[in-house]
């Protein structure tokens, strides 16, 4: 019996110090939580200014013939000959294309015709043998006998309007002209224009004549002067930008029509907040960026507007305001009005 007894009481005993020991452990797992809620995130900081930086924008554009013109017959005839080949160069007036001459013959038959029977009629009408009607009836189909031997025989020589170069040739010598692509195409490239749209930010700050560099994919980094030949007077209310042609004198011809150009436009300076590249923040899902702005212990999460990139720092055309406070370490802990603490 008493052996029971004893066994009972160290029975006892464990039990009682099992229940201080997970009381223990209990305690020392409220303190561990209450720890952690109570640890803020960590950051760093960098202070910001705004500062003047240059408002330098680029532009991509397709380079385009000064002008572009079509060569071809004003109604459907057989080519007979083609006198020139893609990649020549022509002068204003010169001939390029000879047609099928057997319409032009026939009506030259049938004017010749007409003016024998016109003189005619305008014999006796001076006699009185015929009337006025008749003489006038007998004038209009004179008229417009020679009215279609003369288009004919523009479209029978078909000559250059511009000094240029042959771009395209669509046909071969005796094909039937039917409509369609030109027989030609002749562009002038000397010089050649640019078209760029530009945000109507910039609007009062573009200047007709002023001087731009233009740099061309196939030349690498070897710069081109362009000068703003147009600027076109509307806003285009979708995109809100408005169009600017540049003009290269291209006297080299170097330049052809095609070529993928980049224009940059120097729009003076302006004072605008500069941040390092490594406080900007993407937002997953969609193209705005934010910065984190640090203020009395707390982070504003705050979307901004990129300017230029320049090296390691972005100028913010909107966002953050000048001399503050933004988080350029830790931010994947933060949320937007978040306390944090500040590395020393």
């Amino acid at each position: 019996m008493k052996k029971y007894n004893d066994m009972k009481k160290n029975i006892q005993l464990i039990a009682l110090l099992a229940v201080a020991l997970l009381g223990a452990c209990s305690g020392d797992k409220d303190k561990t939580t209450a720890e952690k809620v109570d640890e803020k995130p960590r950051v760093k900081l960098a202070e910001v200014k705004a500062r003047p930086v240059e408002q330098i924008q680029e532009y991509t554009a397709t380079v385009e013939a000064e002008v572009r013109n079509n060569i071809a017959p004003s109604s459907p005839v057989r080519i007979d000959r083609i006198l020139v080949e893609v990649g020549d160069r022509v002068s204003k007036g010169q001939k390029l294309v000879s047609m099928d001459e057997a319409s032009l013959k026939q009506t030259k038959f049938q004017l010749d015709n007409q003016k024998i029977e016109f003189k005619r009629m305008d014999e006796l009408y001076k006699v009185g043998g015929t009337s006025k009607s008749e003489w006038d009836a007998a004038k209009m189909a004179l008229d417009i006998k020679e009215t279609a031997y003369k288009n004919l025989l523009e479209n029978t020589s078909l000559l250059s309007p511009i000094n240029g170069v042959v771009t395209a040739r669509n046909y071969d010598n005796g094909d039937m002209y039917s409509g369609g692509e030109p027989v030609l195409v002749v562009e002038q490239i000397t010089p050649v224009k640019l078209l760029i749209n530009v945000s109507e930010t910039y609007f009062t700050r573009v200047k007709k004549g002023s001087s731009v560099s233009v740099k061309l994919d196939v030349y690498g980094d070897e710069p081109f002067e362009g000068i703003i030949s147009l600027i076109y007077p509307t806003i285009d209310p979708n995109t809100r930008t408005f169009p600017v042609e540049i003009k290269l004198s291209n006297k080299d011809q170097r330049v052809r029509p095609g070529m993928f150009a980049r224009a940059t436009l120097n729009f003076g300076t302006k004072d605008n907040v500069v941040v390092p590249d490594l406080a900007i923040v993407k937002q997953a899902g969609s193209g705005d960026r934010y910065v984190y702005v640090y203020n009395e212990g707390k982070v504003s999460y705050n979307k901004v507007e990129l300017g230029r990139r320049m090296g390691t720092e972005y100028e913010l055309i909107s966002g953050v305001s000048d001399n503050s406070q933004v988080v350029i370490a830790g931010q994947t802990k933060l949320a937007n009005g978040m306390e944090v603490e500040v590395e020393k």
